[in-house]
């Protein structure tokens, strides 16, 4: 039986999906640990853990066939720092990070909630957003944030076509790397199966 596991399974969205998970690496600040809020089909926590391995990861998803993936995923290419808690964030205990994040789970105002009990004094917040972003802001009395995506688009047109040919090369780079590592793991434990 196959599951689906994220409604957009063209190579180009995966790929997509992958470049937009690893994009903030660019402006973050580095960080010990990170946990990703609603996992889903790991994007973006399992890009960004495979991305930096030497940052303890947290993935948190409630859904049991998800969770089931990301483990494979994780068994499969020997994620060492990442650990995947099926749960919902705010039954999660003895657990602090750095930065949370999170991609398309619920509004900001109900984000900020829900991680209170595993946000630690100074933890940063890295939300994936759409256009309801400047409305979740204002709803959620929000004065110190950084909107990134408003930054990059509005540098004017042609600084932002250079950028953009030269970030997704980069990434197209790191991605075939990154794929090839994932099925050469993938065929190894076939061949320990066989």
């Amino acid at each position: 039986k196959v599951h689906n596991l994220s409604g957009r399974l063209l190579q180009s969205d995966i790929e997509e999906n992958i470049l937009d998970s690893i994009y903030p690496l660019n402006f973050i600040n580095k960080y010990n640990s990170f946990a990703d809020i609603g996992t889903g089909a790991g994007y973006p926590g399992l890009i960004l853990a495979m991305a930096l391995r030497d940052v303890k990861s947290y993935l948190i998803e409630p859904r049991i066939k998800r969770v089931s993936f990301l483990n494979f995923v994780k068994a499969s290419l020997k994620l060492e720092n990442l650990t995947v808690i099926c749960s919902r964030v705010e039954e999660v205990k003895d657990l602090q990070v750095d930065l949370i994040t999170s991609r398309a789970v619920t509004n900001t105002s109900l984000l900020l909630d829900i991680t209170k009990n595993i946000k630690k004094e100074n933890s940063s917040y890295l939300f994936y957003k759409g256009s309801m972003l400047e409305s979740e802001i204002e709803i959620a009395k929000l004065n110190d944030y950084k909107n990134k995506k408003k930054e990059y688009y509005e540098l004017n047109k042609e600084k932002r076509l250079e950028y953009d040919k030269e970030y997704r090369e980069k990434r197209k780079e790191e991605l075939k790397e990154y794929r090839k590592e994932y099925y050469k793991k993938i065929k190894e434990n076939k061949s320990l199966k066989e």
